[in-house]
């Protein structure tokens, strides 16, 4: 068995590697819900998240986490009734939480969505994302996600519409195409050809 020493270069290459791999986001490594809240508005991400921060505080649904370069925000579990944090124990619909994304939509746009999460059970063995669910759309505070959404793309306007065709009398008269002519393929003189009878 062979013990060599490692280097003192080898060392000041490791050194100076590890803070290099540090991840480019400090988003939590989780997507969306499906059934999450979206909507898609003319801002950048940078200035969504802000907007969606504000716009939640002024609803009484405070961010505690927002990380404007990454596009995303949180709140800490809240009384679902008065949008305080609670040092109650997450279960049910009474106490919930927002997660929110601002990614990147048509140019200038941003695609925002926000999940509005609670933990029907309490199990320790699960990890706490697979324990998350979203509420139902009828909750109140879905409710309130929904207007402030609403509220945001009526302010600052969605993408444009897309571009509709003209009705068939308006449009030009395509030519009529030209007849296709039957393509022949030219057949050789062999053996394998019947001769005349």
């Amino acid at each position: 068995m062979s013990t060599s020493r490692v280097s003192a270069r080898t060392w000041i290459l490791v050194v100076a590697l590890i803070p290099a791999c540090r991840p480019n986001t400090t988003r939590p490594a989780v997507t969306p819900y499906p059934e999450a809240a979206g909507v898609e508005i003319r801002l950048r991400p940078i200035e969504a998240t802000r907007r969606l921060a504000e716009a939640l505080q002024a609803d009484s649904l405070t961010p505690t986490t927002v990380r404007l370069r990454d596009g995303y925000l949180e709140t800490r579990w809240l009384d679902s009734a008065t949008g305080k944090p609670t040092a109650r124990r997450p279960i049910g619909t009474g106490v919930i939480k927002l997660r929110a994304w601002a990614d990147p939509g048509r140019p200038g746009n941003s695609i925002l969505r926000v999940e509005t999460l609670y933990r029907p059970l309490a199990d320790p063995s699960l990890p706490e994302r697979e324990l998350e669910q979203q509420v139902p759309v009828t909750h109140p505070t879905a409710v309130k996600v929904e207007q402030v959404l609403a509220a945001l793309l009526k302010r600052h306007g969605g993408p444009p519409p897309p571009a509709a065709e003209p009705p068939a009398a308006e449009r030009p008269a395509a030519a009529e195409p030209a007849p296709e002519e039957p393509a022949y393929e030219e057949e050789e003189a062999g053996e394998d050809m019947l001769a005349p009878e």
